[in-house]
């Protein structure tokens, strides 16, 4: 493996301006992804001062406002915060689907890097055992996913 050229990100968050956008709709979660994405750039070398948070009122306009933000080419990278929990209707699964493909699209036409940290959970319990419970805090995963894809992409 030493005859490998290899570009990795280094997870060094110094100096960065990074947006955390995040929606209002379950807040008692988004909350927590917030503070688990804010804890993981804080603990990688990033000052408070550079970090924006952004509320958009729910998971389907996360994209426009991460889009706004990418068109302005403030922000280093993004993070997209925001949990869809299942209810008795199809709009779950429209919701969901929007927006997830509203993200990725945000993401490859301004090329910046964005965290993806919307929760789809079938049931309340799901979402809180991946806010910072059993199943750690996705919304320090999407801040990490970020950073070592901001890194990388500065390599390339």
């Amino acid at each position: 493996m030493n005859d490998i050229t290899t570009i990795a990100g280094r997870l060094d968050a110094t100096g960065l301006k990074i947006a955390i956008v995040a929606g209002r709709f379950n807040d008692f979660i988004v909350n927590r992804l917030v503070d688990g994405a804010v804890d993981y750039l804080e603990r990688h070398g990033l000052d408070r001062a550079g970090i924006t948070l952004v509320r958009a009122p729910g998971a389907f306009e996360l994209p426009l406002v991460c889009q706004k933000l990418a068109a302005g080419g403030a922000y280093d990278g993004i993070v997209a915060l925001g949990a869809v929990i299942r209810g008795g209707t199809p709009h779950f699964d429209y919701v969901c689907a929007e927006a997830v493909k509203g993200l990725a699209q945000v993401m490859l036409a301004h090329n910046v890097a964005l965290g993806f940290g919307l929760l789809t959970c079938d049931t309340i319990e799901q979402a809180i055992e991946r806010a910072g419970s059993k199943a750690g805090n996705k919304g320090a995963e999407a801040a990490a996913a970020m950073l070592e894809t901001l890194r990388v992409l500065e390599q390339l």
